[in-house]
């Protein structure tokens, strides 16, 4: 595999890129709507609310906590999840600044 050379980027930049790759799978976008809509952590509702097995979905919670945007707290055997919501915030800012940064429209 070649190299990506990210360090042409600025860290804003590959910040995003980052993001944008974690958020690129779509049972990931279903896994944060389900988490971000609960009154409180959720454990093992997660595989029975978006129907895949129990594997895959703690592979893409594991992509998700790569940049902070869920946290998982043990409880006994099981881990239960919430969204991080000052990483929320920090995304939706970064979001919103490389969205609003269109101006015009050139076509």
């Amino acid at each position: 595999m070649g190299i990506t050379k990210t360090q042409m980027f600025n860290t804003k930049q590959n910040q995003l890129a980052t993001i944008f790759k974690v958020l690129a799978h779509p049972a990931r976008i279903a896994i944060l709507q389900y988490v971000s809509t609960q009154p409180s952590c959720i454990c093992n509702d997660i595989v029975e609310e978006i129907g895949l097995a129990q594997p895959t979905i703690s592979q893409h919670l594991k992509e998700l906590k790569s940049i902070d945007l869920i946290e998982g707290e043990i409880e006994g055997k099981k881990i239960c999840y919430c969204i991080n919501l000052a990483k929320w915030k920090e995304i939706q800012e970064l979001l919103n600044a490389f969205f609003n940064k269109t101006k015009f429209n050139c076509c």
